[in-house]
C-alpha cells in the first residue's frame, strides 16, 4: 500500500474514532485511533483526533449523554443514559449533580418519558443527586415541585422518596418543613384535577401517609378527603384505586371519629343528590372502605332507611349500567359483616334475582356471588339445599351459572365464578357435583395457572379446592361427647351425626379426582408468587391430598415433595398462622415420604438433596404447639413424622441417620418413653433402622453412661405388650449384640438375658428369629465379655430354652439358629 493510501486510510479511521468516542463507544474508537496512528503517526489530522479524544476523555460518559440529550434532544443519548443508570453504575457526585441540574432545569424537553427515567435513575443511584434534589426543594419547594412533578410519574415519586430520607437534608427541621409543603402540594394537585387520572398525586399522598401519617393527616380536610374517596371509583384504573385505598386506610388509622363523619357525609350526601355519577361515587367508596373499617361501614350500611331506599333507587336507575355495577360491588363488600348479610337477604334478594336472570355483561355473575354469600347454606346437619325463605332460588341453582362463567374468556367473569364457587362449595352436595365434572376441574387448574401474581383468582381457587378436599377434624372422645351434648341442647339429633358426604371415604374420592385433574402441577406452577394466605391454604390442601396413601406416588412424581419442601423453607414468619402453615407443610412432606423410596423422591444427583427433607419433618417433633392450636395435642403428625424418618433412615448411605441423631436424639429418647403405644412403636422402629449406620450403633455401643441408659430402655421395649414394638426392639438388638460393649451392658442387667430368651419363645416367629440371632451373637462372642455372657445364659437355663425352641418349631431357619445357639453355648 502506498504512503498516500496509508495517509487517507489513517485520516478516515481517525474521523471514525472521534465519532465513536463521542457516541460513548470508547473502546472501539480507541482501537481505530491506534490503527490510524500506526499508519500515519505524523499526520496532522490524526494528531488532532488524539487531542480531541484526550480532551473528551476528561468528560464523564454520563455527562456527555445528558448534554447531548438535553441540548440536541437526542433520543438515543437519553436512552443510553437511562440504561447506564439502570446498570447501577457508580457516578461521581459532581457528575450526578450536573446531570440532575441539566435534566431537571431544561423545560423544553419533549421526550418526557426518557427524561422521567433519567431523573428517577439519578436520584436512585447517587447520594449527590438526592442532596441536589433536596436543595432544589429547600430553595423553593413550590417551584421545584411543579417543575419535577410535571416531568412524569417516576420523577414525582422521587420527590416523595427524598422527603422521607433524613440523610439527604441539612437538618431534620428542613426535611420536616419541606415534607409538609410537598404533602400539601400533592393534595392540591389531587384537588385541582378532581380525579387523579394517572394516580401521580395519589401515589405521593399514599407514600407520605404510609410513613408519616401522624404528622401529615391533619392537613386533610373534608374536601380533600372527598377527593380521595372519589378516586375509589370502580371505573378508575387498579393502580389509582389501590393508591386511594392505601391513603384512605392510613387516614382512618389516625383521624378517628372525624374520618368516619367525613365518610358518612360523603356517602349520604352523594346518595341524596340522586344523580347517577354521584351514586357511583357513593357506592364505590362504600365498597372500598368495608374491608378497611368494617364496623363504621356496617353501621352506615345498616342505618335505618339506607337499604329500604336503596332498591327503589336502583329500580329507578335500572337503566344505568354503571350505577348497578357500583351497587353490586357495595353489596358484595358488605357481605363481610354478618348483620349486613342478613339485611341484604331481607331487603335485596328480589332485586338480586332480577339481575341474575336479566342482567347484562358481568353483572349477573356478581349478583350470583352475592346470593351465594347471603343464602343460608353453612349450617352443619341441615339438609336444606340453600333455599331462601321465598323458595325461589337455591344455592345449587347457582352452581351451573358459576361453572358457565368459569369458561368465559373475560377475567371479571372468571373471578366471579371462582369467588361464588368458593362460597357454595362449603355444601357437601355441591362438592360432589363439582368433583364429578372433570372438565370443570381442569378449568379450575387452568385458571390458577393463568392467574397473574396477586390475582384474586389464586386465593379463591385455592379456597375452592380446599373445600373440596378438606377432611373433618379428628376429635378426641371428650370433644365428641361435647358435640353430642350441644346437639341435644339444640334439640337436633341429626347434628350429632356426621354427613355421609363428609366422611373420610367420600373425601378421599374427591382428593383423588383433584389430583387426577392436575392440582399438584398447578400448585407448582404458581408456587413462586403465592401470598402468605394462599400458602397457608395450599399446604392445607396438600395435607389432605397426601392423607390417601395411594395418591402419594403421583403427588411426588408431579413435584409435590419438592414443592412442600420449598414452601416450608419460604415460610419464615413467627406468627401463629406462619408456624401452623410451616408445620402443615412439614406434615404433608412427611406423609409423602412414608410410603415411597426416599431416593426416588429426592434422587442422589438431584436438587434439593434428600437430607434437606429431614429438618422440616423433625420440626413436627420439636416445635412447641402451644399457641398454634387449641385443644389437646394431636399426635398424628408426630407419629407420621416418625414413620417418615424411619424410611429416611433406611437409605444405604447412613447420612440421613447421622443428621437425625445429631439434631434430634434427645427428642427421640423421650419419645421412646411415650405413654402413647403408637408413638413408642414408631420411635422404636426408627431406632431399629438406625442400625444401618455406624452412628446409630455407636450411641448404644460406646460403653458410655448414656449408651448404657439407652440400652436399658431398648431392652425394656423388647419386653412390652405390643408385638410390633418388641419386634423392632429385637431387630435393633440383633445388630447390637455383635458388639462387645453392648454384650457387656446386657450381661450387667439383671434381666437382660431373660428378656432375650423370652424373645425366643414369642408367639410371633419374626420376633423368635430376632431373639435367636441375639443369643447366637452373644454365645459366639470371644474374650472375657463372651465368657461372662455365656455364663449368664447358662445360669438362665439358656441351653434348655434353645432346645425347647428347636423341638417346638417346624421352621427350618429357626431350627438352624436354635441348634447353632446350643452348640455355641456348649462350647
Amino acid at each position: 500500500m502506498s504512503n498516500k493510501e496509508d495517509e487517507d486510510r489513517a485520516v478516515n479511521l481517525a474521523a471514525q474514532a472521534v465519532q465513536l468516542v463521542a457516541s460513548g463507544r470508547t473502546e472501539t474508537g480507541a482501537r481505530l485511533l491506534r490503527e490510524a496512528a500506526s499508519l500515519a503517526p505524523e499526520n496532522p489530522k490524526v494528531k488532532a483526533a488524539f487531542l480531541k479524544i484526550q480532551s473528551d476523555d476528561a468528560i464523564h460518559l454520563l455527562q456527555k449523554l445528558c448534554r447531548k440529550f438535553v441540548l440536541e434532544q437526542d433520543e438515543q443519548a437519553g436512552k443510553e443514559a437511562a440504561e447506564y443508570l439502570n446498570r447501577s453504575a457508580e457516578v461521581p457526585g459532581s457528575v450526578a449533580k450536573e446531570c440532575l441540574d441539566l435534566v431537571v432545569g431544561e423545560r423544553g424537553i419533549k421526550l418526557k418519558e426518557i427524561q422521567d427515567g433519567m431523573v428517577a435513575g439519578l436520584v436512585r443511584e447517587s447520594v449527590a443527586a438526592k442532596s441536589g434534589l433536596a436543595k432544589l426543594l429547600l430553595e423553593g419547594s413550590t417551584a421545584a415541585f411543579e417543575q419535577i412533578y410535571d416531568i412524569g410519574d417516576k420523577s414525582a415519586n422521587s420527590i416523595a422518596e427524598i422527603v422521607l430520607q433524613p440523610s439527604a437534608w441539612p437538618s431534620e427541621s428542613d426535611r420536616a418543613k419541606v415534607e409538609a409543603d410537598v404533602f400539601q402540594l400533592f393534595l392540591a394537585k389531587l384537588l385541582a384535577v378532581g380525579h387523579d387520572d394517572d394516580g401521580r398525586a395519589l401515589k405521593g399522598i399514599a407514600r407520605l401517609l404510609a410513613t408519616d401519617a401522624e404528622k401529615l393527616h391533619s392537613f386533610i380536610d373534608e374536601d380533600l378527603f372527598d377527593a380521595i374517596l372519589c378516586s375509589l371509583d370502580y371505573r378508575q384504573p387498579d393502580e389509582v384505586r389501590s393508591q386511594a385505598t392505601l391513603a384512605t386506610a392510613k387516614y382512618f388509622e389516625l383521624s378517628g371519629e372525624k374520618g368516619q363523619v367525613y365518610l358518612a357525609k360523603f356517602i349520604t350526601g352523594s346518595i341524596k343528590k340522586g344523580h347517577g355519577e354521584d351514586l357511583v361515587l357513593a357506592f364505590s367508596a362504600a365498597a372500598a372502605v368495608f374491608p378497611i373499617v368494617p364496623a363504621p361501614a356496617a353501621a352506615l350500611f345498616l342505618t335505618e332507611g339506607f337499604l329500604t331506599t336503596l332498591i327503589p333507587l336502583l329500580d329507578k336507575k335500572n337503566k344505568s349500567v354503571k350505577v348497578e355495577q357500583a351497587a353490586l360491588n357495595m353489596l358484595s363488600a358488605a357481605c363481610l359483616d354478618n348483620a349486613c348479610r342478613t339485611a341484604i337477604k331481607k331487603h335485596c334478594l328480589q332485586w338480586l334475582r332480577l339481575v341474575v336472570n336479566n342482567g347484562k355483561e358481568d353483572r349477573p355473575g356478581l349478583a350470583a356471588v352475592i346470593l351465594a354469600k347471603v343464602l343460608d347454606h353453612t349450617f352443619p346437619g341441615k339438609d336444606t339445599r340453600g333455599k331462601s325463605e321465598q323458595g325461589e332460588i337455591e344455592v345449587n341453582d347457582l352452581v351451573p351459572m358459576f361453572k358457565k362463567l368459569l369458561a368465559d374468556s373475560r377475567e371479571v367473569n372468571r373471578q366471579s365464578s371462582i369467588e361464588g364457587l368458593a362460597y357454595v362449595s362449603i355444601q357437601p352436595t355441591v362438592k360432589e357435583e363439582l368433583v364429578g365434572d372433570r372438565l370443570f376441574l381442569a378449568r379450575v387448574m387452568d385458571c390458577l395457572k393463568a392467574s397473574q401474581p396477586g390475582a384474586t383468582t389464586i386465593f379463591g381457587g385455592l379456597t375452592l379446592i380446599d373445600h373440596l378436599t378438606r377432611y373433618l377434624p379428628v376429635l378426641s372422645e371428650e370433644q365428641k361427647k361435647m358435640n353430642q351434648l350441644k346437639a341435644y341442647a339444640n334439640a337436633s339429633k341429626s347434628a350429632a351425626k356426621p354427613e355421609p358426604l363428609e366422611e373420610s371415604t367420600a373425601v378421599s374420592k374427591r382428593c383423588k379426582a383433584v389430583v387426577e385433574a392436575g392440582a399438584v402441577p398447578s400448585f407448582v406452577a404458581i408456587g413462586d408468587h403465592l401470598s402468605p394466605a394462599s400458602t397457608a391454604v395450599v399446604v392445607n390442601i396438600m395435607l389432605s391430598l397426601t392423607q390417601t396413601p395411594a395418591l402419594r406416588g403421583t403427588i411426588a412424581q408431579q413435584g409435590g415433595a419438592r414443592f412442600l419442601l420449598l414452601k416450608h423453607t419460604a415460610i419464615t414468619g413467627t406468627s401463629d398462622a406462619d408456624k401452623q402453615a410451616r408445620r402443615t407443610a412439614g406434615h404433608a412432606l412427611a406423609r409423602v415420604l412414608i410410603s415411597l423410596d426416599p431416593t426416588l423422591v429426592f434422587p442422589p444427583a438431584g436438587s434439593p438433596p434428600l437430607t434437606s427433607a429431614i429438618r422440616p419433618i423433625l420440626s413436627l417433633l420439636t416445635e412447641d404447639q402451644a399457641g398454634i392450636s387449641e385443644g389437646p395435642r394431636n399426635l398424628l403428625s408426630s407419629f407420621e413424622a416418625l414413620l417418615a424418618l424411619t424410611n429416611l433412615a433406611s437409605t444405604p448411605s447412613g447420612e440421613a441417620t447421622e443428621i437425625i441423631i445429631r439434631q434430634a436424639l434427645p427428642i427421640i429418647e423421650d419419645l421412646l418413653l411415650s405413654n402413647n403405644p403408637m408413638i413408642q412403636r414408631a420411635t422404636t422402629e426408627l431406632i431399629c433402622n438406625f442400625m444401618n449406620s455406624v452412628a446409630g450403633i455407636e450411641i448404644f455401643a460406646d460403653e458410655s453412661k448414656a449408651a448404657d441408659r439407652r440400652l436399658h430402655i431398648l431392652l425394656a421395649l423388647a419386653d412390652v405388650d405390643d408385638a410390633a414394638t418388641r419386634k423392632a426392639a429385637g431387630g435393633a438388638l440383633a445388630t447390637l449384640t455383635c458388639y462387645e460393649g453392648v454384650v457387656k451392658g446386657i450381661t450387667a442387667k439383671e434381666r437382660g438375658m431373660d428378656i432375650l430368651l423370652d424373645l425366643c419363645t414369642d408367639e410371633d416367629q419374626d420376633i423368635v428369629h430376632r431373639g435367636l440371632v441375639c443369643i447366637n451373637n452373644i454365645a459366639s462372642m470371644e474374650g472375657p465379655a463372651g465368657e461372662a455372657a455365656r455364663k449368664k445364659l447358662e445360669d438362665a437355663k439358656g441351653v434348655d430354652s434353645m432346645k425347647n425352641v428347636v423341638e417346638s418349631t417346624k421352621d427350618p431357619n429357626i431350627r438352624a439358629l436354635g441348634r447353632g445357639a446350643v452348640h455355641a453355648l456348649r462350647g
